[in-house]
């Protein structure tokens, strides 16, 4: 390869003040859990500002199918940024929508078999390893990372479970809300997008951590 030549590709590489380079884990689980919270924020307010709606419309079922369009519909907006190199928005729906779609599946069957507890520990556990697996073999992986998988559960884990907190705190104000504050449907509005939240940061940034494994797939492979 001449020099012209690679002169050429390092300025492709870096152009638009170097988009296309290499963000590392670090980064990529920060802009992940940041981006993916925004859109977690409008698919839980579905569940916050239309859950009294759907009760006589389709019940649980239509709005988790609701819930589960907003983030597939939000999340190429804003996500597709983890992604490198050219037709990021396509690279990422072919990878997202089937392993998302996996995932919700297992989750919510899990959830309305077994309810709150096992249900969603189960859900949890083999939705996020549909989602590694699904989106490790997409991005040109063909070896499944176990401790991948691992940062992916315990991020997803723990925004789960604080925003679960986070809603079960917010609701406790509820029962106390008092003249001159918030009001008690206020407090009960807030703490659904408060769950929301912080599920959206803790699984964005697994997602960060699972993309940013992709592209060193894709550089190792090129």
């Amino acid at each position: 390869m001449s020099t012209e030549q690679s002169g050429s590709e390092h300025d492709e590489s870096t152009e638009g003040g170097g988009r296309d380079r290499p963000w590392g884990l670090g980064r990529s689980m920060v802009e992940g859990g940041l981006r993916f919270a925004l859109v977690s924020l409008a698919a839980f307010a579905v569940w916050a500002f239309a859950g009294r709606w759907y009760r006589t419309h389709g019940g649980e079922p239509a709005m988790y199918a609701s819930i589960a369009m907003v983030f597939l519909c939000y999340s190429g907006f804003l996500m597709h940024p983890l992604m490198r190199g050219p037709r990021r928005l396509i690279r990422f729906y072919r990878l997202f929508v089937p392993a998302f779609f996996a995932y919700a599946l297992l989750w919510s069957g899990f959830w309305f078999w077994l309810k709150q507890g096992v249900g969603e520990w189960l859900g949890a556990l083999t939705g996020c390893f549909a989602f590694v697996w699904i989106s490790l073999r997409l991005g040109g992986v063909r070896r499944f990372d176990a401790c991948l998988f691992g940062i992916f559960l315990v991020a997803h884990t723990l925004g789960y479970y604080a925003g679960g907190e986070t809603m079960a705190w917010c609701l406790e104000r509820s029962r106390e809300a008092m003249e001159g504050g918030f009001t008690k449907g206020q407090w009960v509005v807030l703490a659904k997008l408060s769950w929301g939240l912080f599920y959206g940061i803790g699984f964005g940034a697994g997602m960060g951590a699972v993309y940013d494994r992709v592209r060193v797939g894709e550089l190792s492979a090129a």
